[in-house]
């Protein structure tokens, strides 16, 4: 981890740059303050600034502002500098030993002018920072996105097999398979729905739920021939799921990984469960499997791995997800919360 990676991580960019505000508002103010109270009466008023600005950056901007509730952002922001202001002129009367001084009753007029007009143009100030930052970083984001999707369509067009000719096979496949074997056709029908899924539906930036759910399960049952009566699989997908869009192919790769990294006891329970809900306007997903605590794998390495799905997910659902990994001996979870626009 570099120096820089370690200030962003734990904000000493931040740190350095209050105790810098510290040291210059020390340096030309402390002169004004009674004798042995310039450090603490300026680190008063830092704090109350530096207060205000989280406040308003990471709390009334993200809740408020970003969700178009402006008149309420306004109202808030106005309620915090003031109080504030208020406050910190308080605490400076008591420490100065001069509570006259800075009686808001006395000389309202004055003590908003000196006091809270100056607060709101220093917070506004940060907020406006937080502003440009969010959207630089937003602009980031689209330009990864719009990066990935093009060298993503450019990997696809280089591997993909011309689809009719495919699709020609296995219907003359499908018809050299003998009637009575079902399971085989049924088999070979699953496997070209997983095929026009990936090659014709998965093509839009978002997709029906109920196909991404039909995906799925055809990939599950192709799964369950490949292990035995030792291994118990169970779906559940509830009515709810059901009148929405997400982006296709995000779920497919926890599944995966379920069936990858299944444990293989010869005398315990070997299960993956899969759960699909939607409450209150989020998108619940949840699959767990039993699993080993030296892993091997049943599948060949290779496929996108959970690192991969976690940066899809803060590219294309910035701050709209939950996604809670619970990784122990027994088990492996994941659980993701998709908050639906």
């Amino acid at each position: 981890m570099n120096m820089q990676s370690i200030f962003r991580r734990y904000k000493l960019d931040h740190l350095l740059g209050w105790l810098v505000l510290f040291g210059g508002w020390h340096f030309f103010r402390y002169q004004d303050y009674p004798r042995n109270t310039g450090w603490l009466v300026t680190g008063l008023k830092v704090a109350d600034l530096a207060l205000m600005v989280y406040i308003t950056n990471y709390l009334l901007i993200p809740q408020l502002l970003y969700k178009k509730k402006y008149i309420l952002f306004a109202l808030t922001f106005l309620i915090v500098v003031t109080g504030f202001s208020w406050l910190k002129m308080y605490l400076e009367g008591q420490i100065m030993n001069r509570p006259s001084l800075f009686d808001v009753l006395n000389d309202t007029k004055r003590r908003f002018y000196d006091n809270v007009i100056p607060h709101i143009l220093l917070v506004s100030t940060g907020a406006a920072f937080k502003l440009l930052m969010d959207h630089a970083s937003a602009q980031r984001r689209l330009g990864e996105v719009s990066k990935e999707k093009a060298e993503a369509e450019l990997n696809f067009l280089k591997s993909q097999i011309n689809p009719h000719f495919l699709f020609n096979s296995l219907n003359s496949i499908y018809f050299l398979i003998d009637k009575q074997n079902a399971t085989a056709r049924q088999t070979l029908l699953q496997f070209s729905d997983l095929l026009r899924y990936q090659l014709y539906d998965c093509n839009a930036d978002t997709i029906e739920i109920e196909k991404e759910v039909a995906y799925l399960q055809d990939f599950i049952r192709l799964q369950q021939l490949r292990k035995d009566h030792y291994y118990e699989v169970d779906v559940q997908v509830a009515p709810a799921v059901r009148g929405f869009r997400i982006t296709p192919l995000l779920l497919i790769p926890f599944v995966e990984n379920a069936f990858k990294h299944i444990s293989h006891h010869p005398d315990q329970r070997n299960f993956v469960q899969v759960t699909l809900d939607k409450e209150n306007g989020s998108f619940l997903f949840m699959v767990e499997n039993s699993k080993e605590n030296y892993q091997r794998s049943t599948e060949p390495p290779g496929g996108i791995g959970l690192s991969n799905v976690k940066r899809r997910l803060e590219l294309l659902y910035p701050r709209k997800y939950e996604l809670q990994i619970d990784n122990n001996d027994a088990t492996f979870k994941v659980a993701l919360n998709l908050h639906l626009s």
